[in-house]
C-alpha cells in the first residue's frame, strides 16, 4: 500500500471556455518551436525516503506533463500517490522505494527537460551514479526532520566527482517542521559547507514541501522568509551547466563507411565541440593534419555539426583511420597515454584489488587494463581519502590504471566523453566500474610494454611453439602451452591474462584469437607464416593483431567492408 505521507487530496478543476475550445496552432509551428528549445538534463539524489520520486511526481503534475490515464492509475480514493508517477517497477510500488533509474521527459514553454530519478538506498548507489553521469544539474533532497545523512553525503560526493557544477539543495518536508525558518537556515549552512568540501561551484538551497507542492512549480505563500524562485523556475532559468559545443572538437570513430570506391567516411558521435567543412583537424593517433571536406547525415550534408550529433566526416586527404581512432581539432588535442589516474565508482560484487586485469572501454575502443595501484578509498561520511586494500560494491576509490594500448584521453573536467571510462570483468563481460580520469601520464617510448594475451593455434609445429613460449616468458607473459582442445576453458584463461599456445596433430593455418575481442572468431595469419620458423616475425605479427582497436564490431577493418 502507498505510504500515507505520499498521498494528497486533489480537487479536479472545472474546465473553462478556453480549455473547451482551445486555439490550435499548426503542427509545423509547434514542432519548430519545440526543436528550438534548450534541453536541460537533471538528476535527483539523496537518502532513501527523502522524497525524490514525490518531488518529481509533483513537478510533472503541477506543470501539466502527466496524462490523465496515468493520473487515474495512481489515484486511490481521490488521492494521488505522486511517487508512483515515476516508480514504474512492481517491486518499487510494493516496497515504496526507488530501485532503478527512472527517466522522464517533459517540457515547458521555456525549456525541455530529461529527468533521471535515481534511487536512494546505498545498495543502489551504482544506479545513482549512472543516472547522474549525463546531468547538467543535480537536485539533492534533504529531509528537513533528519538533515544531512551518510547517503546524502555519498550522493553529493558523486555529483561533485561527476563534475555537476550546479546543485539545487531541496530541503523537503518543510510542512512536517511547521515551515521553520530556523530549520531551513541550519540545513542550508550545513549544505553550503558540504559544497565547499566537495568543490561544487554553486549550491542553491530551496525550502520545499513536495507533497503539498510548495516551491516546486509555484512559489509558496507559507514561507515568507524565502523570496527566491521555485524549483521549476530555477530549472527554466539556470544556464546550461555543460556547454559541450564550446569545448575542443572530438570525434571518436565508431565505423568507417565505404559504400563505393568514391566515398570514404568516418562515422561517430561528436563528444565535444563543433566542426565545419574546411576546418583543419588532426587524425589521431598518426597526428596527420587534414581538412574536413563534408559533414554527412541521413538527412543530407550539414554546414556545421556540434555535440552530441552523430555524423559522417569525409576528409580531403586519404588517411588510415579505423574504429578506436579519433578526429580532433588542431588546438588542444587529446593526450596519448597508457597510464591514467581515475576516480572509480565500483559496481561489481567481486571486490577490486590491485594487480587485477579488466577490459577498459574508452570512447569507441576496448583495451586490456591492469590496476597497478589503489591510491585510496573515499570515506563519504567524513569526505576523507583512506588507504585500502580493495574496493567493495558501491565504494569509490582513486586508482592508477595501465592499458595495453595507448588511449586518446582528456581530463574528465575538460571533456566528459573522452574523460570517462568503464571497467569490464573479462570473465563474464559484467560492467565492473565507472571512472572519471583525474590525471594523465603522457606516453613515451620507454613506457612499460604489456605482455600480449590471446590464444594462438600453431597446429603441428612443436619447435615454433617452444620458441614462442620462451620469447613470451622473457617478455613477462603468463604462458600456457597445451594440446588439450577445450575452447571455452582456454578462452577463459586468455581473458584472464594468459597467452595460450595450442598445439595439435594437424598442420593447418596458424590462427590467433584476441583475448579482448568481443567475438571468438580467430584471425587467420597470412599463408607465408604457415611455414615460417622465424618466431620474431611471427611474434611481431601477433603483437600487431593484438593491438588493433576493438569494439562492438570486431570485423571492422577500417575499410568499411
Amino acid at each position: 500500500m502507498p505510504s500515507a505521507e505520499n498521498l494528497i487530496e486533489v480537487a479536479i478543476p472545472t474546465p473553462d471556455a478556453d480549455s473547451v475550445n482551445p486555439v490550435i496552432e499548426p503542427i509545423e509551428l509547434r514542432l519548430e518551436a519545440e526543436l528550438a528549445k534548450d534541453l536541460l538534463r537533471f538528476s535527483t539524489a539523496g537518502s532513501v525516503d527523502d522524497g525524490k520520486s514525490t518531488l518529481i511526481g509533483r513537478l510533472l503534475y503541477d506543470s501539466h506533463n502527466v496524462y490523465d490515464d496515468h493520473i487515474r492509475s495512481v489515484t486511490r480514493n481521490a488521492a494521488i500517490d505522486f511517487a508512483q508517477l515515476t516508480d514504474g517497477l512492481r517491486a518499487e510500488r510494493e516496497q515504496g522505494i526507488t530501485i532503478d533509474v527512472a527517466y522522464r521527459y517533459f517540457s515547458t514553454p521555456k525549456r525541455k527537460f530529461i529527468i533521471a530519478d535515481t534511487p536512494g538506498h546505498e545498495q543502489y548507489t551504482r544506479n545513482m551514479a549512472t543516472g547522474a553521469s549525463t546531468a547538467d544539474v543535480a537536485i539533492v533532497l534533504v529531509d528537513a526532520r533528519k538533515g544531512i545523512l551518510a547517503q546524502t553525503r555519498r550522493h553529493a560526493c558523486i555529483a561533485g566527482l561527476l563534475g555537476i557544477p550546479i546543485v539545487i539543495a531541496a530541503i523537503n518536508k518543510m510542512d512536517l517542521v511547521d515551515f521553520s525558518e530556523e530549520v531551513f537556515n541550519r540545513h542550508s549552512a550545513s549544505l553550503q559547507g558540504l559544497a565547499r568540501q566537495l568543490d561544487i561551484p554553486r549550491l542553491i538551497p530551496v525550502p520545499v514541501s513536495a507533497l503539498d507542492g510548495d516551491n516546486v512549480v509555484h512559489r509558496s505563500t507559507r514561507m515568507s522568509y524565502y523570496t527566491g524562485p521555485s524549483i521549476l523556475e530555477l530549472l527554466e532559468t539556470l544556464p546550461l551547466a555543460i556547454e559541450r559545443t564550446q569545448a575542443t572538437f572530438r570525434l571518436p570513430i565508431q565505423r568507417v563507411l565505404r559504400p563505393h570506391q568514391d566515398f570514404r567516411g568516418f562515422a561517430g558521435q561528436i563528444t565535444a565541440g563543433a566542426v565545419r567543412p574546411g576546418d583543419e583537424v588532426l587524425a589521431l593517433p598518426s597526428g596527420r593534419r587534414t581538412r574536413v571536406r563534408t559533414i554527412s547525415t541521413f538527412d543530407g550534408d550539414l554546414a556545421r555539426a556540434r555535440a552530441p550529433q552523430s555524423v559522417v566526416l569525409t576528409l580531403e586527404d586519404e588517411i588510415d583511420l579505423s574504429r578506436g581512432d579519433m578526429i580532433s581539432s588542431v588546438a588542444a588535442p587529446p593526450r596519448k597515454t597508457s597510464r591514467i589516474e581515475a576516480t572509480v565508482v565500483w559496481m561489481h560484487s567481486k571486490p577490486l584489488r590491485p594487480g587485477a586485469s579488466y577490459l577498459l572501454k574508452h570512447t569507441s575502443q576496448t583495451v586490456r587494463a591492469t590496476i597497478t595501484e589503489l591510491r585510496s578509498r573515499i570515506d563519504v561520511e567524513h569526505l576523507a581519502e583512506n588507504s585500502a586494500e580493495q574496493l567493495a560494491l558501491n565504494d569509490i576509490g582513486h586508482l592508477v590504471i595501465e592499458t595495453s594500448r595507448p588511449l586518446l584521453a582528456d581530463l574528465y573536467r575538460d571533456s566528459r566523453g573522452t574523460g570517462s571510462l568503464i571497467l569490464i570483468d573479462p570473465a563474464d563481460n559484467t560492467t565492473a566500474g565507472a571512472g572519471m580520469i583525474r590525471a594523465i601520464h603522457d606516453a613515451t617510448d620507454t613506457d612499460h610494454k604489456h605482455a600480449t594475451t590471446g590464444l594462438l593455434d600453431v597446429g603441428n609445429r612443436t619447435d615454433l611453439a617452444i620458441q614462442i613460449e620462451q620469447s613470451l616468458l622473457a617478455e613477462g607473459a603468463l604462458v600456457l602451452r597445451t594440446r588439450v582442445l577445450a575452447p571455452a576453458q582456454l578462452a577463459t584463461f586468455a581473458r584472464l591474462g594468459a597467452f595460450v599456445i595450442l598445439e595439435s596433430d594437424q598442420l593447418g593455418p596458424i590462427a590467433f584469437t584476441r583475448a579482448d575481442g568481443l567475438t571468438a572468431k580467430p584471425l587467420q595469419l597470412a599463408p607465408e607464416f604457415e611455414s615460417t620458423n622465424d618466431k620474431d616475425t611471427l611474434l611481431n605479427e601477433i603483437h600487431r593483431m593484438a593491438s588493433l582497436p576493438t569494439g562492438e564490431d570486431d570485423n571492422d577493418n577500417g575499410l568499411g567492408i
